[in-house]
């Protein structure tokens, strides 16, 4: 089974294929390189949703894969999921899709069209988690990263299971969903969610906890196929 990974930026791409060795093969497409690694085509589809989806979309038109995965570093909140550690989704949610109103914001799902959350394979969540040590739970997808303890707390209140945020999750499984194809998302944590102190985050470590999650995911992707899809749901 080939797995497509789509990244944001080229340190993230790279992290990814730095599990399997150096000098993977290269492949150009318009506008991106896949570089080929193992069983897996990894792209940096560019940062936010709308880039994310965009090119995820067209790797999934050139190719057949049985997974999509986005990957990346991104920010955890406090006390849930520390700096260092690894999330994955078992659910991946577009935490600012929709509409503010002088009742609060109102998600798109309640204006009456779209939807907010999609759903990884439950078995594959699992088995990612157990092979990783990373925590579950929801990974917010925001175009607008957080950068204060109110829209921390507010994010919190608003969805109690999240353990990360990121920028790139829901558009890649919105490009998944159209074709057909589960999705799992897997992030490290560089920052926490709340106040910008670019002085206290570990980019650093967090590419390098990427990199030793996917080479433990390497089994866990070889052992896995879509037909162990066993209770998604839609949302």
């Amino acid at each position: 089974m080939r797995v497509l990974v789509v990244t944001a930026v080229p340190v993230e791409r790279d992290a990814v294929t730095r599990a399997y060795g150096a000098g993977v093969p290269v492949h150009h497409v318009p506008g991106a390189e896949i570089h080929r690694a193992g069983p897996l085509d990894v792209l940096a589809g560019g940062a936010g949703p709308a880039s994310a989806a965009a090119s995820a979309a067209y790797a999934l038109a050139s190719d057949r894969y049985g997974l999509v995965i986005s990957a990346g570093i991104g920010g955890g909140f406090p006390g849930v999921a520390p700096v260092g550690s690894l999330v994955v989704a078992d659910r991946i949610g577009a935490a600012d899709l929709g509409a503010e109103t002088p009742a609060g914001f109102v998600p798109v799902t309640d204006l009456g069209f779209g939807r907010v959350w999609h759903h990884p394979p439950r078995s594959l969540v699992r088995a990612a988690a157990g092979a990783t040590g990373a925590a579950t739970g929801d990974i917010l997808t925001v175009s607008t990263v957080t950068g204060s303890s109110e829209r921390a707390a507010a994010l919190l209140a608003a969805h109690p299971g999240a353990r990360a945020e990121a920028m790139e999750g829901f558009g890649v499984a919105e490009a998944a969903d159209r074709t057909g194809v589960p999705v799992l998302e897997i992030r490290a944590v560089s920052n926490a969610v709340g106040p910008r102190d670019r002085d206290a985050w570990r980019i650093g470590d967090a590419l390098a906890a990427l990199t030793e999650a996917f080479g433990k995911l390497i089994p866990v992707l070889e052992g896995w196929t879509p037909h162990d899809r066993d209770d998604t749901a839609a949302g």
